[in-house]
């Protein structure tokens, strides 16, 4: 497939330093709002297409099928179903959490998207497509995604 200069070629691994910064930025109207209903609840939010009916969690300004503006938001369940999930074991920078750590997609009961977050769970045998799955909230709430402390399975 490829020439065989490149096929017979070695194998050259590198790591680059990666410069991290703080940066401050507006998560808009939309965002604020979900943040706020997390920190001040605790609870999740999402908005629903007055078209297609779609919930989208985490909440968008448009619906991705219909183009609509979305604005009717809905509650959903802390509760929902893993859909697929990694376990981190190496280090990275700025991790959510000390390896290994796993982070996964989860759909919210009442959502027809799913959420990236952590998962306090890291033996692939219980980190199924359909497990059962419910948020833990933080104790003291500031207003962003990480008030969700992460996942735990619950069946």
């Amino acid at each position: 497939m490829y020439p065989t200069e490149l096929e017979n070629a070695t194998v050259i691994t590198s790591r680059q330093k990666v410069v991290l910064s703080d940066v401050v930025f507006d998560v808009g109207e939309i965002g604020s709002r979900f943040f706020a209903e997390l920190r001040d609840g605790p609870r999740i939010m999402g908005v629903r297409c007055p078209v297609c009916l779609k919930i989208y969690v985490p909440p968008r300004p448009t619906c991705a099928g219909c183009f609509e503006p979305l604005s009717d938001w809905v509650e959903v369940s802390p509760e929902g179903t893993l859909l697929a999930s990694t376990t981190v074991y190496a280090p990275v920078a700025n991790p959510p959490a000390e390896p290994p750590y796993t982070l996964a997609v989860v759909r919210l009961d009442g959502a027809d998207t799913g959420i990236v977050h952590l998962v306090d769970e890291v033996d692939p045998a219980r980190l199924t497509e359909g497990t059962r799955v419910r948020a833990v909230f933080r104790e003291a709430r500031e207003g962003n995604i990480r008030d969700i402390e992460h996942f735990e399975i619950t069946g």
